[in-house]
């Protein structure tokens, strides 16, 4: 049987602002990547989300961004390699702690956003970040696009990798995810996004905006936790899997 992890970005609220419905998703999802501080989340949320994960058994993983709060994350930071590799040796490092407490692993570094999507095409930006990620801890696995810079990168290095697609996003000809200022970046039918998911996973292919099929490796989905709608296509997704054959388990 097929098996495929379902990865959610968690834990993205902060002082007043509450962001998703986290102990909800928790519920249909297998890791959670949760927010380190710098583009979402604060103390109090990293701790309360690390200990509903811990709760209910769903791995915990460290979601690292661009010092970005205003922006989200989504903003690309023009900034060095070392710079990188500190800012991401910092944010992993404050999320182990949370998790030591709570007597739970961290299993997992899933960069956010604009950080992502550049180490997805920059070697030097991912090689930053794979070196940080096994310099805290090389029994990490490092989440990456799918086919991407970062996963050569945590693959050279000696790492465990994840190739990561997302249900929710549209992807270009060469691999890449369509930028969120494009059309048709977003998909917000649900029913599309599991479809788009099902191909993946049982073909290894997906349908570029062009409407070229391209081949890509599946070993975990990313189901975004900040949308108003996450709670329900989280449930629709892990739905349709399982109707299609496909057994939803943590990534090994």
């Amino acid at each position: 049987m097929r098996s495929i992890d379902l990865n959610c970005d968690l834990g993205e609220s902060f002082g007043a602002f509450k962001i998703g419905q986290d102990e909800f998703v928790l519920e249909y999802i297998t890791s959670a990547n949760i927010a380190c501080g710098y583009h979402a989340g604060d103390h109090n949320t990293m701790a309360k989300t690390v200990k509903m994960a811990a709760e209910k058994g769903i791995k915990v993983g460290a979601h690292p961004g661009y010092p970005d709060l205003i922006g989200f994350g989504r903003r690309f930071i023009e900034t060095d390699p070392i710079d990188i590799y500190h800012l991401m040796v910092y944010q992993i490092s404050a999320l182990k702690g949370f998790c030591d407490i709570n007597q739970v692993s961290l299993e997992h570094v899933k960069p956010h956003g604009a950080l992502y999507n550049r180490a997805a095409v920059d070697p030097y930006t991912a090689e930053a970040i794979a070196k940080a990620v096994y310099d805290v801890d090389r029994n990490l696995v490092l989440y990456g696009l799918a086919g991407s810079e970062l996963v050569k990168a945590g693959t050279s290095i000696g790492l465990k990798v994840a190739n990561e697609v997302f249900a929710d996003r549209t992807y270009q000809a060469g691999g890449t995810l369509t930028p969120r200022n494009e059309d048709l970046a977003l998909i917000h039918n649900s029913n599309e996004a599991c479809k788009q998911v099902i191909q993946m996973v049982q073909s290894g292919t997906v349908k570029a905006v062009d409407g070229s099929t391209i081949p890509i490796k599946a070993d975990s989905v990313c189901i975004h936790g900040d949308g108003p709608e996450a709670l329900k296509f989280a449930k629709d997704l892990r739905e349709q899997l399982e109707q299609n054959g496909i057994k939803i388990a943590p990534f090994q």
